[in-house]
């Protein structure tokens, strides 16, 4: 299906209508709800889009937005918009340095900035950011020069009284080719890079990406949306305007250690997610049998093992369906029960969704599947159907978005969605474009005949074994995540005989399962106790089992500590740095090679 060209803003302003729940946002803060509703939103939009305006900014401009999930957020952004400006969404967990870089090559004029914690890590830099002209705090004026968010909207009321016609006339001026925002790169390979991308790269992605939504959009109206993942990653960013245009309000999560609890409160129809987050809720389930005892924990024991021998490319029939009728009563009816109870699809991103998760999730009856993009391309490239998932496959491309492989198999992208370039890097962006306009998505895949796409891996990531052989060590690491054992993974092998791997262990699930088998583990090193390093053996031996034997992780290092982006190790979008992990493990990986 084709679109006609259009803006954010029309998005969002056909969607606030379809919204009846009288709630467009909720956003948990120091332990409660607060609501804001349509009408507030709209008048808040319009009153910060004022009073930034009486700061300086002017259409063009870059307005910098540094915070967590919120209300706010949503109305900083719409008020940027209605100015013409550019949003530039910068992450909670970006380490100074790369802020004060993002300020200085956006050339931002206001720094948006949630609370005191995360505006002090660059508050030395900022005088020396000569574009700025003021910084505004969500939460107050909170250091000296800080000016704070309810100070600007009520200049911005002021103003809008004053001209009451200026805000409407400045949002009607919005183009579908207008600048939306500059988005920087996790930089895994370098310095971050702006990605710039219009209303209608981010819009057309939106349209595309509604065509595939897996639940009942009418008919589930007036529920809930749960949103984790940052809005200043473009993915939950987009689906957020998605879930504005089709009336759905989003409650905005605290903390990522009270989502369970959030989830029975929010009771979700929808929520999207990384695979890790997936990975440890299903471990968490395989664990309750061990809390259980007598007929109990035989009927979960017997539901669990049934869901995971589910196979959701093919169809139930005969004794299969009385089986599976039966374990939703006993056993998947409680675990959904886990999610809210209303919760009907989680889509997955950001990297590969294990097989056995898929499959598990979508047993119990939560329609669960992955999808595949970039920032660069707004972010959807391909998504799932809902009616034709395939373990392994990201779906089909979406509507407008055309995708073909190079002969060395990397993925090219052409469509409404692929980004203007970078940011003030013209080199940058002709490295990633081909000269007839396709862009290089630096990842290694293919389409089978029915036209879904299967990623292999990261084009520079591939690793050459010196025997000559290639190993692609991204679905090797996925398949030792998903080890309810292991929490992280990276294979090792360039240039060397064979691949092995540095492996982090998740110590709470040996602790449950050294409990269930009756010898459990001590308060020391968890590392250093008997039949760890021997169960997690096993888990690599059972990966090792369905790869060619040059791809097989020949001996594996535990390491002591998880890699964090606190640490250096994980770019702010949860991309482990490898050359970072093989530099600190240098000696690990050595003695591998003895």
């Amino acid at each position: 299906m084709s679109y006609a060209p259009t803006t954010l803003l029309r998005l969002v302003d056909e969607g606030l209508p379809k919204n009846g729940t009288g709630v467009l946002a909720a956003t948990k803060r120091d332990g409660r709800w607060i609501e804001t509703s349509p009408a507030q939103f709209t008048a808040a939009a319009e009153h910060l889009a004022m009073g930034l305006r009486a700061l300086g900014v002017r259409r063009g401009d870059r307005v910098a937005l540094h915070s967590e999930n919120s209300a706010e957020w949503l109305i900083a952004d719409q008020a940027t918009l209605s100015l013409g400006a550019v949003n530039v969404p910068i992450y909670c967990t970006q380490p100074a340095d790369q802020i004060r870089y993002i300020l200085e090559n956006s050339q931002a004029v206001v720094y948006i900035v949630s609370t005191a914690a995360l505006h002090a890590g660059v508050a030395e830099a900022l005088p020396q950011i000569g574009s700025l002209k003021a910084v505004v705090g969500i939460r107050g004026a909170f250091a000296p020069g800080v000016t704070a968010w309810s100070d600007v909207i009520a200049r911005g009321a002021e103003a809008a009284n004053a001209e009451p016609g200026v805000y409407a006339a400045e949002r009607a001026k919005a183009e579908p080719e207008d600048l939306a925002t500059l988005i920087y790169t996790s930089g895994t390979t370098g310095t971050p890079k702006g990605v710039m991308l219009t209303h209608w790269n981010l819009a057309s992605n939106v349209l595309s990406s509604l065509e595939r939504m897996p639940w009942d959009i009418e008919g589930d109206r007036g529920k809930k949306i749960l949103s984790y993942l940052p809005l200043s990653h473009v993915f939950e960013r987009m689906l957020s305007y998605l879930y504005v245009h089709v009336g759905y309000p989003v409650w905005f999560i605290e903390h990522i250690e009270e989502m369970m609890a959030d989830l029975q409160t929010v009771r979700p129809v929808h929520f999207s997610s990384v695979p890790r987050l997936l990975e440890k809720v299903n471990a968490a389930i395989h664990a309750k049998p061990a809390q259980l005892s007598g007929a109990q924990k035989a009927v979960m024991t017997w539901g669990l093992g049934l869901a995971d021998r589910f196979d959701v490319e093919k169809s139930l029939g005969g004794l299969d369906k009385v089986r599976y009728a039966l374990a939703d009563a006993l056993v998947f009816k409680k675990i959904r029960a886990l999610f809210g109870g209303n919760l009907k699809a989680i889509t997955s991103g950001g990297a590969a969704l294990g097989r056995e998760v898929m499959n598990f999730m979508n047993a119990v009856g939560i329609f669960c599947g992955q999808g595949y993009g970039l920032s660069e391309t707004s972010p959807v490239i391909a998504v799932y159907s809902p009616g034709g998932l395939r373990a392994g496959s990201v779906g089909t491309p979406i509507s407008g978005v055309e995708v073909r492989t190079a002969e060395d198999g990397e993925i090219l992208v052409r469509g409404p969605n692929v980004m203007k370039g970078y940011f003030d890097a013209p080199e940058a962006t002709a490295e990633v474009m081909t000269e007839d306009g396709w862009f290089r998505t630096g990842d290694v895949g293919h389409l089978d005949a029915a036209g879904y796409l299967f990623i292999t891996d990261r084009k520079k990531e591939l690793l050459k074994l010196s025997t000559g052989k290639y190993v692609a060590p991204q679905p090797i690491e996925g398949r030792l995540a998903a080890s309810r054992f292991i929490e992280q993974a990276v294979v090792i092998g360039n240039s060397r005989q064979f691949a092995t791997a540095l492996l982090v262990v998740d110590v709470a699930a040996l602790r449950v399962e050294f409990a269930a088998r009756g010898t459990p583990l001590g308060d020391g090193e968890v590392l250093d106790q008997p039949g760890v390093r021997e169960l997690i053996a096993a888990e690599v031996q059972a990966v090792n089992a369905a790869l060619p034997h040059w791809e097989q992780v020949k001996k594996f290092s535990l390491v002591r500590r998880p890699w964090s982006i606190e640490t250096g190790e994980l770019t702010p979008t949860m991309k482990i740095k490898r050359r970072v992990v093989q530099e600190r493990h240098a000696d690990e990986i050595q003695s591998m090679y003895v």
